[in-house]
């Protein structure tokens, strides 16, 4: 019953006009594991960004690389739809995380339409839904991108800047739209307590985060000197595989020390 609703959430989404591919269906299937983004000074979950997966357990990149661009509307518009239904019957309650597409969205009033509707179908509010686009995929019309966050975010979904630092449009971007996130790239984090460039970098950026009041989300945290570092300076919300592995299609547990927080 849940994939006949799904397909049919998907097969009843508008076709924007001069969308290419918007036509195309999808002819492969995937799902998803999923990673808790933790409050580590609460300890508690945050949210579970949900990460494709093959049927089999592959990785991302099995995924993606069937992805081109007459499928890449459908698999945007599938991504979002699987991923609402499988939460919601993991029985989800924190935040869901929803890695998107900009380069298939064509146009955001038409584009967010069957995620709506999943939201509504599963039962899953939409304040629940967090939607992370990465820095590090160009984007030709970074206009175009802010417009997308901006009608996100007036539709009541959190906004967040994935692999910030790793990309093509930096503090440009930032300056045209505040996301209520903003992930710090795992590259800045790596060995972050042992080298003063990183450092004098993540400084800068948490002073921008709190001018602007933007959460910062240290990902890729794998050590414990990293993770005590960045808590040092009041990084709240950590992702990575010191805190939790992702769960192919389960929502995994975290337990932060008490002496952690």
């Amino acid at each position: 019953m849940p994939e006949k609703i799904i397909m049919e959430l998907i097969a009843t989404q508008p076709v924007v006009e001069g969308c290419q591919g918007c036509k195309t269906p999808l002819d492969f299937d995937f799902t998803f594991a999923f990673q808790p983004i933790v409050d580590v000074a609460s300890g508690e979950v945050y949210a579970y960004e949900a990460l494709v997966r093959g049927l089999d357990g592959a990785g991302a990149g099995q995924v993606l690389a069937q992805v081109n661009d007459e499928n890449r509307y459908a698999f945007d518009q599938a991504c979002r739809v699987k991923a609402i239904e499988l939460a919601a019957r993991l029985g989800l309650q924190q935040k869901l995380s929803i890695n998107f597409l900009p380069n298939a969205v064509y146009s955001p009033e038409h584009c967010i339409r069957s995620t709506l509707r999943a939201a509504e179908a599963f039962g899953l509010p939409v304040e629940q839904i967090m939607f992370e686009i990465t820095e590090s995929e160009r984007v030709h019309d970074t206009s175009h991108l802010t417009s997308i966050f901006q009608y996100y975010h007036s539709q009541g979904f959190t906004t967040a800047l994935d692999d910030f630092g790793a990309g093509h449009a930096g503090l440009n971007l930032l300056a045209g739209f505040i996301p209520d996130v903003l992930k710090l790239d795992m590259e800045l984090v790596r060995d972050i307590d042992r080298s003063e460039v990183k450092q004098v970098i993540v400084d800068g950026l948490l002073n921008i985060c709190q001018r602007l009041n933007i959460a910062l989300l240290a990902e890729g945290i794998e050590t414990e000197q990293e993770f005590h570092y960045l808590r040092s300076k009041g990084v709240r919300l950590m992702q990575g595989y010191l805190l939790a592995h992702p769960g192919f299609e389960t929502l995994p547990e975290v337990s932060i020390p008490l002496s952690w927080r």
